[in-house]
C-alpha cells in the first residue's frame, strides 16, 4: 500500500516541479561545447524556447537560422562569430536584446533613434529649472508658476519613500504655519529621455497617486517552449503607498526615448485615473522583463522574457501613446521654451480655473 501512494506522488512532483523553479531554470537542454557551432545553436534554441514576441512581432525565427547558420564554422575568429550572433538577435527589433562580449556590447537602438529627440534638457536647466531648483534624491525639482515641476533622468536610480513623500506634500495645496495658504495648480513629472531601470521605483512612485488599490496590468510568463506556449494573464495591482496622495491634476511628460520601466511607470499612470495625463510623444517601448544568460563560451546575453498587457490586452512592448500629442516646435526651441512644459503649464491653468469656475 505504501509503494501505491509513493508512486503517485513521485510522478506528480515530476510534473508540478517546473512550477516552482525560475523561469530561467524552465528549459534544461543539453551541455554545449566552447565552439563556434555549439555557441550558435545554444543561443538560437535558448530563444527560440524563451522568447516572448515572436508573434506579436512576426518573426520568422527559423528564417534568421537559415540565414545565419551557414556564416558559422568552428575555429572562426570571435569577432566575425559575434557580429553573426549580433545580427541575428537584431532580427527580434527590442531594446531589451543585448550580446555582452569583453570586446563589444550589441544592442538595438532603432526603437528611438529614428523618431525625433524632441528634449533638450540644457533648454530646461537654463530656461526653467535656473539657479533656484532643489535636487532631492535623483529627483531636480522646483515650482514654475505655482505649478511643480519635476524631472527624473534615469529608474536606475533609488527612490526613497520619505522623498516621495516630501515631493508630494511639496507640491499640493496646503496651509501653512502662519495661516496663509499655498495654492499648488498641479504637478508636471518630466520622465523624457529616461530610459528605464528598476520597476519598484516606478511603483513607488505611482503608488501616491491613488486612494485605493488598482488593476494596473497584467503579466504571462512562457510556460513551453512552442512560440506561443504562455500562462494565463496574472493580474498586477497598485497599492497606494505613504499616508499622502496626489489628488491635483498630475501631467507626465513622456518622449520616445522612454523605455523599459519607464514604458511601465507611463502605463500605470494612464491606467489609475482622469487626472493624470499622458502628454508628449509615445514612449519606446520595452514591455517584457529580461532575463540574463550565459554562452558555453561565457559571453552573457539577455533577451525579453514575459510579457505585459494593458487591462483592455493592449501589449505594451510597442510604446504607451500619450493622451495628448506633443512634437517640439522650432519656434519655441528658438524663443528657449520647451512645447511640453509649455503645453503642460497651459493644460494644468486651464483645469485649474475651469475648476475654480464651477466651485
Amino acid at each position: 500500500m505504501k509503494n501505491s501512494k509513493i508512486i503517485p506522488f513521485a510522478i506528480l512532483l515530476i510534473f508540478t516541479l517546473p512550477c516552482f523553479i525560475s523561469c530561467e531554470e524552465l528549459f534544461i537542454r543539453e551541455e554545449y561545447e566552447n565552439n563556434a557551432l555549439d555557441v550558435f545553436h545554444s543561443l538560437w534554441t535558448t530563444v527560440d524556447e524563451n522568447y516572448t514576441f515572436f508573434t506579436a512581432k512576426n518573426i520568422d525565427w527559423d528564417s534568421v537560422y537559415t540565414v545565419s547558420r551557414p556564416l558559422v564554422s568552428d575555429g572562426m575568429r570571435s569577432d566575425s562569430l559575434f557580429n553573426v550572433l549580433a545580427d541575428m538577435l537584431s532580427a527580434l527589433r527590442d531594446g531589451h536584446v543585448n550580446l555582452q562580449a569583453g570586446f563589444d556590447l550589441s544592442r538595438y537602438w532603432e526603437w528611438y533613434l529614428n523618431y525625433p529627440q524632441n528634449f533638450n534638457f540644457s533648454l530646461i536647466e537654463r530656461n526653467y529649472l535656473g539657479d533656484n531648483y532643489q535636487i532631492s534624491g535623483p529627483f531636480y525639482h522646483r515650482m514654475i508658476d505655482s505649478i511643480g515641476y519635476v524631472y527624473y533622468e534615469s529608474f536606475e536610480d533609488n527612490v526613497s519613500e520619505s522623498i516621495v513623500d516630501y515631493l508630494v506634500t511639496l507640491y499640493s495645496s496646503r496651509v501653512n504655519n502662519n495661516n496663509d495658504t499655498t495654492i499648488v495648480k498641479g504637478l508636471i513629472i518630466d520622465v523624457r529621455d529616461n530610459g528605464g531601470g528598476k520597476i519598484n521605483n516606478a511603483e513607488t512612485i505611482a503608488s501616491r497617486f491613488t486612494t485605493e488599490k488598482k488593476l494596473v496590468q497584467y503579466w504571462q510568463y512562457k510556460d513551453g517552449p512552442e512560440h506561443d506556449n504562455f500562462t494565463k494573464p496574472i493580474p498586477k495591482y497598485l497599492e497606494p503607498g505613504g499616508e499622502f496622495q496626489y489628488r491635483g491634476l498630475v501631467v507626465v511628460l513622456t518622449n520616445r526615448s522612454c523605455y523599459s520601466a519607464t514604458n511601465f511607470f507611463a502605463q500605470i499612470m494612464k491606467s489609475l485615473g482622469n487626472n493624470i495625463v499622458i502628454l508628449g510623444d509615445s514612449t519606446g517601448g520595452g514591455g517584457g522583463l529580461p532575463v540574463n544568460r550565459e554562452l558555453p563560451n561565457g559571453w552573457v546575453y539577455r533577451f525579453s522574457s514575459t510579457v505585459t498587457t494593458t487591462l483592455t490586452g493592449e501589449n505594451i512592448e510597442f510604446g504607451i501613446a500619450p493622451d495628448i500629442k506633443v512634437e517640439m516646435k522650432e519656434e519655441d526651441l528658438e524663443q528657449g521654451k520647451d512645447s511640453f512644459i509649455e503645453a503642460a503649464l497651459q493644460l494644468i491653468d486651464e483645469n485649474f480655473d475651469r475648476n475654480r469656475q464651477g466651485s
